[in-house]
């Protein structure tokens, strides 16, 4: 694990401290897994991907969900299971690229977490989507055009984030990093019992 410094360090104590969430929102292919994987430890927290939860809670896969009951289905799963992880052990939780979306969801992570949108740009996007084929909204026509209308329509909502950090691309770790610095200087609340 790489050093994460004094002022890091007490980073982590105030997050440990304040019973907060961190809770990663942003399109698909923003790379809110991956920087949430390089991001727990820094924080001394476990990661969690909302989607994994949702299909260990459905018992099939998020493209099945979507396949056999449709977007709203799966949503108000989405909904339900990522209100029980916020009441849940303080973690870093990577949510699909819809999730933020809904009003509800949204006042929970305000209440128990700390958002952070992972804001990247379409053809970056692009490029990290065309190496899955699991992603059941682009399976909806032209990649580009359903990215290129999903960012129209989500990037106002994401903007009501606590803080947007911009992923270039690059390592994880780098995403991860601007991540812990925008923390510094986001004071952080105790949750509310």
């Amino acid at each position: 694990m790489r050093d994460i410094g004094p002022l890091h360090s007490h980073r982590v104590s105030a997050f440990a401290s304040s019973g907060r969430s961190v809770v990663l929102v942003g399109l698909m292919g923003c790379g809110k897994t991956r920087v949430g994987r390089a991001l727990a430890p820094r924080l001394q927290m476990p990661f969690l991907d909302a989607d994994v939860e949702i299909e260990a809670a459905a018992g099939c896969s998020v493209g099945e969900i979507f396949e056999l009951y449709g977007e709203a289905h799966f949503r108000d799963g989405e909904r339900r299971v990522i209100a029980r992880l916020m009441h849940d052990a303080p973690c870093v939780l990577a949510t699909g690229g819809g999730a933020f979306m809904d009003p509800e969801t949204r006042a929970v992570i305000a209440r128990r977490g700390v958002s952070v949108w992972i804001k990247a740009a379409l053809d970056l996007l692009l490029r990290r989507t065309a190496r899955k084929t699991t992603r059941p909204l682009l399976r909806q026509g032209d990649p580009k055009a359903v990215l290129s209308r999903l960012q129209a329509e989500r990037d106002p909502i994401y903007s009501l984030s606590d803080i947007c950090v911009e992923s270039t691309g690059g390592p994880a770790a780098v995403t991860a990093d601007a991540i812990l610095a925008a923390l510094e200087k986001h004071p952080v609340q105790p949750v509310a019992s």
